[in-house]
């Protein structure tokens, strides 16, 4: 029964991890789609200007740390704000812009924040 445990809780970890780098990803490139279509000073190596590079780091230190990776679907709908107010605004400016354009830069990303979000409404996973 230990072991049966055990590997429940492994492999409920591993899924958490797999969720935390999927966010991470969506994060990173709504984050980019909105540097490409607003900053000219893009650096040419990983795509962002310095202060979307400032913003995706920080996003993906939020997430890195979230306490509540395992309950919830997306930072919008979750109880804790754990971004600094200036920091929470920038990435709502990033997810306006970016939100609608993702259906054509990424669809399936798009279809699948829908899907979770239909599904987060009724209540069920």
């Amino acid at each position: 029964m230990k072991n049966n445990t055990e590997e429940k809780k492994k492999e409920n970890q591993i899924a958490i991890e797999k969720k935390r780098k999927k966010e991470q990803y969506v994060v990173t490139e709504m984050i980019a789609l909105y540097c490409r279509k607003n900053h000219k000073n893009v650096d040419k190596q990983n795509g962002l200007c310095p202060e979307c590079e400032e913003l995706a780091t920080y996003a993906a230190a939020r997430s890195e740390h979230c306490p509540r990776m395992e309950e919830k679907t997306f930072c919008a709908n979750c109880k804790i704000h754990c971004y600094k107010p200036e920091m929470r605004e920038r990435i709502r400016v990033v997810m306006r812009f970016s939100g609608p354009r993702m259906l054509l830069y990424h669809p399936i990303l798009a279809i699948w924040h829908l899907i979770t979000t239909i599904k987060e409404k009724r209540g069920t996973k």
